[in-house]
């Protein structure tokens, strides 16, 4: 077994978990429009470490979701990941966002999974899996329109989860979609994924790591009068 610290904050969901193989002890979360994961990322940590009785010096390895997702959620996420690695000396590894949102869902063997993510304007990011949680397309920026996904529902049931969902709705009118606007990352997803990375060995350079941002930052100043 290995004992992971999984963090998730590439959204409004401020998530934190501790796995001990692929099975969560304690999980810490709060999912707000008005979020700070600046303010709540370390309170969360140091709760989460507290309730389940382990001192840092017992983790094996620091998860941190990877992307994409938000600018400043992800740098505020990459930054504490490498920080616990580079202090406590244990390796980090890196979770696809849309791959945890995947793990979300059980569906028919025949069906696939479309984790999307609002990416402002009309756009979402995006890929494809299938019932096994494996990618089956690659992790797209693209613009929503009437034809979006249009290959996988011709011929079996689409299932269109997360934030970019509700933008999805307007344009994808097949009966074969299927939208959930609830589901958000989560660091519970990532134990799972985590795990298995770290019994491969598959981890990250601490100090070259970088976010999956997907697309340039884009800073938008205001209009002053």
């Amino acid at each position: 077994m290995a004992l992971i610290l999984n963090l998730e904050t590439a959204t409004t969901n401020c998530s934190v978990s501790l796995s001990n193989g692929d099975g969560i002890i304690v999980l810490k979360e709060n999912n707000a429009s008005s979020y700070s994961h600046s303010e709540q990322l370390h309170v969360f940590i140091e709760e989460v470490m507290k309730e389940a009785s382990f001192s840092f010096s017992d983790i094996d390895a620091v998860a941190i979701s990877k992307g994409p997702g938000s600018y400043t959620g992800l740098r505020i996420g990459v930054s504490a990941a490498k920080g616990l690695c580079f202090s406590l000396d244990v390796p980090l590894i890196s979770v696809p966002t849309l791959q945890s949102m995947a793990f979300q869902l059980d569906i028919n063997d025949d069906e696939v999974i479309i984790p999307v993510l609002d990416a402002r304007r009309m756009e979402v990011y995006s890929a494809v899996y299938n019932s096994n949680h494996i990618k089956i397309r690659e992790t797209k920026a693209e613009i929503v329109n009437e034809n979006s996904f249009a290959e996988y529902a011709i011929k079996t049931k689409a299932h269109i989860v997360g934030s970019g969902a509700e933008k999805c709705k307007e344009f994808l009118k097949h009966p074969n979609f299927n939208f959930n606007t609830v589901i958000v990352p989560s660091s519970k997803e990532m134990a799972l994924i985590s795990y298995k990375k770290f019994q491969k060995g598959l981890f990250e350079d601490v100090a070259y790591f970088e976010p999956y941002y997907l697309k340039d930052f884009i800073l938008q100043n205001k209009k002053t009068n």
